[in-house]
């Protein structure tokens, strides 16, 4: 079953997307969690989600982020409008219902404004970067280091032993929440070696290419419905122009371009005056030359170019025991979570990174 497939047939039942369990423990009362020291790597909703639960269960971890930065590509920009522009995860795929349960604390009290915005939803005057800023960072954030960048993992011995550019540091398990991309790539070696069947699901996996835009107008020519193109096979990726203002408290007219797979890479290909150009080309075509003489600005997030993302995601028709084994711990001492790191159920969006970092967490404290 495809990712598509699978939010098919949760539409059909009139279901949102699981979370599989709620987020209300990560250990079997009156199991004592594991007090071994971890290392998590990738400060991204995975790592992030990894770390608070960690933190809730008193074990002692690090998170080594190879930015300067969280987020991974969660990543907004705050000054292009005044909203949050998602430059990366835009759309809750899953019931509001999951702030409470990522948080896991009844205590606190997740006050978060969506909207529908079919077959989703849309954050307002937010967005899913804010909402770990606000939520999960503020008791881990003293365990990050940053600009640290994973070279090597050796785990054949003992202590499990993590080489950056700068340092080493021993760990008895890792959570690796890099993106695929990065695996994909050989950018961290392991030693041994991965098991066959990770490398081949590192190996078979299509990453698709991403990349978004953002545009301002003078006016609001366009209506609110998405214009989607269809693209032929569907597998090869989505492209579509949405109105980005939807729902926000704002005054400013701007739209979205959101395209990932092999319609991505005209984009991708173009120096920025030319990117611009032909990016207002199109929506000329499409509404009728009024683009061109109502342009302000743009901003554009070329997610191939990121240093330590280096591609979009994950292509939703992944196989998913393909997936499944992406997600499968080794030697009972690395760990797997982010997006594309999940049981094979569904994979790529935000809440599915936290998911796979409960089911991490889970599985080192067995």
């Amino acid at each position: 079953m495809t990712r598509n497939e699978f939010i098919k047939i949760c539409g059909i039942l009139g279901i949102s997307l699981p979370f599989q369990s709620v987020i209300t423990s990560c250990k079997k009362e009156n199991d004592k969690p594991f007090g071994g020291k971890v290392i998590i790597i990738g400060a991204g909703a995975g790592g992030l989600s990894a770390g608070y639960l960690l933190q809730q269960q008193g074990v002692d971890f690090e998170i080594l982020e190879a930015s300067q930065s969280v987020g991974g590509r969660m990543k907004i920009n705050t000054t292009f409008a005044d909203f949050p522009i998602p430059l990366g995860a835009e759309w809750l795929e899953t019931s509001p219902s999951i702030f409470q349960q990522i948080v896991n604390n009844s205590s606190v009290q997740v006050d978060i404004e969506t909207i529908e915005d079919a077959p989703d939803r849309k954050f307002v005057n937010y967005s899913w970067y804010n909402f770990f800023e606000e939520y999960i960072l503020p008791s881990i954030a003293g365990k990050i280091k940053y600009n640290n960048t994973v070279q090597s993992i050796d785990y054949a011995g003992e202590k499990v032993i993590l080489t950056t550019q700068n340092n080493q540091y021993l760990a008895d398990k890792v959570i690796v929440c890099v993106p695929l991309k990065i695996l994909k790539e050989g950018l961290i070696q392991f030693n041994p070696t991965l098991p066959a069947y990770k490398i081949n699901a590192i190996s078979n996996s299509e990453i698709w290419d991403g990349f978004k835009a953002f545009i301002e107008f003078s006016t609001k020519f366009y209506n609110d419905e998405e214009y989607v193109f269809e693209i032929s096979p569907a597998s090869n990726g989505q492209k579509l122009y949405y109105n980005a203002a939807l729902g926000q408290n704002t005054a400013k007219h701007i739209m979205g371009l959101f395209v990932v797979g092999t319609p991505a890479q005209p984009y991708i290909s173009l120096s920025e005056n030319d990117l611009k150009n032909y990016i207002l080309s199109e929506l000329d075509s499409i509404y009728s030359n009024q683009a061109t003489p109502n342009y302000v600005n743009h901003i554009t997030q070329n997610w191939n170019n990121e240093p330590h993302i280096k591609a979009g995601y994950l292509s939703d028709y992944a196989d998913w025991q393909t997936v499944r084994d992406l997600g499968k711990p080794v030697a009972q001492k690395l760990y797997f979570a982010g997006g594309e790191f999940t049981d094979g159920e569904n994979w790529v969006s935000v809440h599915t990174a936290a998911q796979s970092a409960k089911k991490a967490v889970q599985d080192l404290n067995s």
